[in-house]
Parts: C-alpha cells; structure tokens; sequence
C-alpha cells in the first residue's frame, strides 16, 4: 500500500510526464497554455515547470510579447531541452555493456558500449558502465540533471543485480527511480514495440546466445511473472537424462541450443568447430555435421516454442541471437517444428522471425519498460520516427 508520501510523488510524476508530453507534441508553451491544455491549475503548472527548469528537463526559449495583446508583462514560453536525458537504458551483457539515453521528446539522443572480461566482477561491470555514461556526456554534451529513470537489463533469472547493490549505486548516483530486470525479457519487449505490424501485441522472444532466455509479451505489456522467471523457456526438459545443465538440471534446450552446446556438438561429431566463425563456414559450405547439428537444436527448440504458442498463442515468434544471423537452417528447422505442433489449429501459427533489433534491444527495451510503467504512459504503443529513428510514446 503506498504511503501519502508515495502516492504524491507518484501524482507528481504524473503531472510531469503530462506537462513534458505537451511540450514535446506541441513545442514551446507558456505556463497558462500548459495549465490550460492539461488541465491543471496554474499555481501546480507553475510549481511543476520551476522543478523541471532547475532540473534542466525544459527551458525559456522566448516570450509571447510578439503575439501579445494588450498591456503586461510578456509570459515566458518553455520548451524542452533538446540537451537533457530524461531516461536511460542499461544492459548489462556477459561481456559488454550498453547504455541508451532518451531526452523528454522519447529520442535517443546518445548511446554506446564499453566492454569488459566475461569473468569481471559486478563492481567491475558497474565501473564500466558509470565510466561510459560520463563519457557519452563529455562526447555529446547530454546532461543528466532531469533524469527521470534508469531501466537496467541484467543477466541471469529474476532481479539478482539488487542482491549486488546496482539499482542502489544507479538511484544514488543519479537521484532518479530504477527498475531491473531480465536483459533478454527487456529486449523481448523492444521487439515487439518494433514489430513491422502494428498489431503485435503478443510475442514469445528467444535468444539464442552462451546461455538461452525468453521473454513474453501479452497484450503489449513485459511479463515478469509471480518471482520475475516468465519466459525462462531455456530451462524446460528436451531430452530427458541428457546433458547436466548449469540450472542443475538434465536436458533442458540450453544443453542442446546455446551456442557453446552446438560448437561442442559439432566437434563431437568430428566437426573443428570452436568459434561462430567456424561454425559459419561450415554453413556456408553446407557442412552435413553442421546442418545435423543445426536441425536437431532447431526441432528441440520448435517442440518447446510451439508448446509456448499454444499456451500464449502469440501473433510472432522472434529468435536472437548471433548464430541466428548464419545459420538459416536453424531458423527453417524452428520454423516447421512450430508448424507442426500447431497443425491442428491452422490459423493460429505464428510469423517466426530473426530480431530485428542489433545488440543494444536490451537496452531499448529497458528505456521502452520505464515508459509502459509510467502512470500516464502505461499501455502506448511505441512510434517510429519518419527519419527511421527511434522514439519511445
């Protein structure tokens, strides 16, 4: 139950958002156009648009004194400040992280990546990422005094980053909310948002990577879960007594679909196969070993997304991952096992496609979660700008 303090801070953020929504569809305001078109009082219009020019969310960029009839002073007309980030994506990969900052107006107005060792610490990945957000500053002169919220994709099942301290260094460092969760659930949710149909609202997202997660959404909205596990389809039982996962179980599609179990299968099966570079050569020559491998992991992973689908019964299904973009075989082996455990309803298949998203849809769709949690944001669709930018409702 939220407490008086909470539920203000929670109507004050809700004016905010609506204030800083108006000025980004309609340009510079004075403060009795604001009150009047959001419907606000002037006393809280004027208390809210102080608090954002001392944050830096917007600025005075003129006066009405040219469109001005009669005499007063002229009124001061407000627009955002194109120089602020008001929200900001990290993802936290095994060995890189990504940071996205969007300004008031929902663009990305700067964006990079810093790596580090699979093997480095939380507090090292942390210092990496601190270490790239000031750079992005000094590089593009965005500033984060408004920063609103921070959305941070980490790996792993469930929220583990709070049990390391990162959403508390991130909300004391920058004085704004945090939200954490799933990376791979995080770049489900960009996906769908980018989905070349405006009509997808439910989606299963897989990727395919040093390990294998998912992430579902129903009805246009991320899917946590009752303990923050929806979407682990990379843990679900395809071959029973098989390979020891490092879940602690046997057989799951991580044993069989991630991308050290296929080199390791091709190279059981007399394939040298050690990188992805490797494995797309022997693609590229239609190795047999490298299509049986292929196919197999394919079906394994068909058996359980068309399980997925008909629980879900999502519109798309979208496979990430790296191996995804050179083995084409895998893709078309996902594609009809999914066929075929849907055969019986022969309307309800859904489109299975590669993501579109290259590798920072973690973080977009960290940025896209901290709109849809917005008390007046809550449920949009996301718009693509005409330029082919990226902008979050």
């Amino acid at each position: 139950m939220s407490t008086p303090n909470g539920a203000h801070a929670l109507v004050r953020r809700s004016h905010e958002e609506r204030v800083l929504r108006l000025l980004r569809r309609h340009g510079a305001q004075s403060r009795n156009e604001i009150a009047t078109r959001v419907g606000l009082s002037r006393t809280t219009v004027s208390e809210i648009t102080s608090e954002l020019l001392g944050r830096g969310a917007i600025r005075v960029v003129d006066t009405d004194a040219v469109e001005r009839v009669g005499s007063g002073r002229p009124a001061e007309r407000l627009a955002l400040d194109p120089g602020s980030g008001q929200y900001m994506g990290v993802d936290f990969g095994h060995r890189r992280v990504n940071v996205l900052v969007a300004d008031a107006a929902h663009d990305i107005i700067a964006s990079g990546t810093s790596r580090y060792d699979e093997s480095a610490e939380w507090p090292e990945r942390v210092q990496a990422g601190m270490a790239l957000i000031e750079r992005l500053s000094a590089d593009t002169g965005v500033h984060y005094g408004a920063l609103q919220a921070i959305g941070i994709g980490v790996p792993g099942w469930g929220d583990r980053s709070r049990a390391d301290g990162v959403a508390e260094l991130f909300a004391e460092r920058f004085h704004a909310a945090v939200i954490v969760d799933n990376h791979v659930r995080f770049a489900g949710l960009a996906e769908a948002l980018h989905a070349q149909s405006d009509s997808v609202r439910d989606l299963i997202y897989l990727r395919l990577s040093d390990g294998v997660g998912g992430g579902l959404v129903v009805g246009g909205q991320l899917v946590r879960g009752f303990k923050g596990y929806a979407g682990e389809l990379g843990h679900v039982t395809v071959v029973p007594g098989g390979a020891q996962c490092r879940c602690g179980k046997r057989g799951c599609v991580e044993t069989v679909a991630s991308v050290p179990a296929i080199l390791g299968r091709c190279r059981e099966l007399g394939l040298p196969a050690e990188t992805l570079d490797d494995l797309a050569a022997a693609v590229e020559i239609a190795h047999p070993v490298a299509d049986q491998v292929l196919r197999t992991a394919g079906a394994a992973i068909g058996r359980v997304l068309g399980a997925a689908a008909m629980t879900l019964n999502p519109s798309e299904i979208v496979l990430a991952g790296d191996i995804v973009k050179i083995a084409p075989a895998l893709v078309q082996q996902v594609a009809a096992t999914v066929t075929y455990e849907l055969s019986w309803l022969t309307d309800a298949a859904p489109v299975i496609r590669p993501a579109l998203l290259s590798d920072d849809g973690g973080a977009l769709g960290a940025i896209a979660a901290l709109f849809h949690e917005s008390p007046l944001l809550a449920g949009y669709e996301a718009d693509i700008t005409a330029d082919g930018g990226r902008r979050w409702p």
